[in-house]
């Protein structure tokens, strides 16, 4: 939309100095108008610059999220293997117990 309102200012500008019956106010409103669009249209690109960084640093947060969770269910896998070992060994010790 700013490249448009530029190239608009532009070709107006362009097509009034052209045909002569431009006015050196007319010159200097669609001038300050092609200014004030590329004003607009550097700040925009400095605040796409920005939501950009943030949002590679929320990437960021998210991939260490996600690899703290999978050392969590790793170590959650390796406690439950061992309950189950111990669980069997029990179970076993019981069952000899009780043969005697």
């Amino acid at each position: 939309m700013i490249k448009n309102l530029l190239k608009v200012s532009a070709i107006v500008l362009v097509l009034g100095v052209a045909s002569g019956c431009a006015s050196q106010s007319a010159v200097d409103a669609a001038t300050a108008t092609a200014n004030s669009a590329a004003t607009d249209a550097a700040a925009a690109k400095s605040a796409a610059e920005a939501a950009r960084a943030s949002a590679d640093a929320a990437a960021q947060a998210a991939a260490s999220a996600q690899s703290t969770a999978d050392q969590a269910l790793s170590a959650a896998t390796e406690a439950q293997a061992c309950c189950d070992a111990n669980r069997d060994r029990m179970e076993k010790m019981f069952q000899k117990s009780m043969s005697k």
